[in-house]
């Protein structure tokens, strides 16, 4: 796991929520990919340099970690408390529907 003040610089953010949830509010760089949809698009996920998996908490990008790693990726961490630790640590965030930005 890997804590919100803790992200390597240049780390693959890999959003797993669903699309509300990323119009809300979400890290600027981040991909949005949500969970459902990760076996279908594995193939545009980086098997190099460090990928860390994010949701609300923390539950379904733990979820989403494990399958990774039953697939063969041995290079992604999940974000603990997810975008909600994230939000609470002070780390930037923007949105997509013109509000300010915030977790759903």
């Amino acid at each position: 796991m890997t804590e919100a003040g803790q992200v390597p610089d240049g780390a693959y953010l890999l959003d797993v929520r669903e699309p509300e949830e990323w119009t809300a509010g979400h890290a600027p760089g981040a991909t949005h990919l949500p969970m459902m949809d990760v076996p279908v698009r594995l193939d545009e996920i980086p098997r190099d340099g460090d990928v860390v998996v994010v949701c609300r908490s923390g539950g379904r990008s733990g979820q989403v970690v494990a399958y990774l790693m039953h697939q063969g990726y041995d290079n992604v961490a999940n974000l603990d408390g997810g975008m909600l630790d994230w939000a609470a640590a002070g780390r930037p965030m923007v949105s997509e529907d013109g509000q300010p930005a915030r977790v759903l």
